[in-house]
């Protein structure tokens, strides 16, 4: 049975996830608190991709109070209340990071890449099959690398594909519809090792060559520019924006054309 095997939002964009039991859809059509924070040098939002030594900080972050606590190698571990003043945790980053760095906020819709976009979605069985692509990656270590915020239990690998097309379906996780938009093209960033940002060497070429072999025949090939791409890009529409999706929650495909 489809059900939702996870959810997890990244409430500092670049920085590690956070398990949740429930998500709420927000106005904006992303989940709430995920991407809520993120690093801005000048006009630019950036993430590890930009700043490797992002990859050695390790981060926890509480819901709850708004508290992000860090520490890196050679650093100080510190608490930031990010909700009430940032300007502490701005200047730790910048020193980290050595530039010039603001962490900003913004509540309504987050900081992800495609705002026009909701969350991205993600199949366990795919998680575990990406990682026995390659002799060191284990399937915690290439779901902290992808970083999707709805992962979907007891189906088979790549299933999210079948979400994309002009005549796909859609699905219902907890009342929650969900259209598939784009497949997520991948950056460097899951190249790297999660914790120190060294590179996998041959990833990216392996990656390729495997997720093109092993596409599924069901999907739809137009859907699909290259073969450097996993994760869906979803959105939720208006009328289920508000509503709440819940680990556990069953998961079901709508045979029907998206509205």
């Amino acid at each position: 049975m489809a059900r939702v095997e996870g959810l997890r939002v990244y409430p500092v964009k670049g920085l590690d996830g956070v398990d949740i039991e429930a998500a709420t859809v927000g106005a904006g059509g992303t989940l709430a608190g995920d991407r809520e924070f993120a690093l801005v040098d000048g006009d630019s939002v950036i993430n590890a991709k930009q700043a490797p030594s992002l990859h050695e900080v390790d981060a926890d972050f509480d819901p709850e109070t708004g508290e992000l606590s860090v520490e890196a190698p050679g650093r100080d571990s510190r608490t930031f209340a990010l909700r009430d003043d940032r300007t502490a945790a701005s200047a730790w980053f910048s020193e980290h990071v050595g530039a010039d760095l603001s962490l900003e906020r913004d509540a309504e819709r987050g900081f992800v890449d495609r705002p026009e976009i909701g969350p991205s979605v993600v199949s366990t069985a795919t998680l575990e099959a990406v990682a026995s692509w390659f002799d060191d990656l284990t399937t915690a270590g290439v779901r902290r690398r992808l970083r999707a915020n709805v992962e979907v239990g007891g189906v088979e690998a790549f299933w999210e594909d079948r979400f994309l097309g002009d005549d796909a379906p859609a699905f219902e996780a907890g009342g929650v519809r969900v259209d598939g938009v784009k497949p997520c093209g991948r950056c460097v960033v899951p190249t790297r090792d999660p914790d120190t940002g060294d590179p996998l060497p041959g990833f990216r070429e392996r990656f390729v060559e495997r997720r093109r072999e092993t596409l599924p025949e069901w999907v739809d090939r137009d859907a699909f520019d290259h073969f450097y791409v996993v994760m869906l890009l979803a959105s939720v529409p208006e009328a289920d924006r508000g509503k709440t999706i819940r680990v556990g929650d069953d998961v079901t495909v709508v045979e029907s054309a998206r509205r």
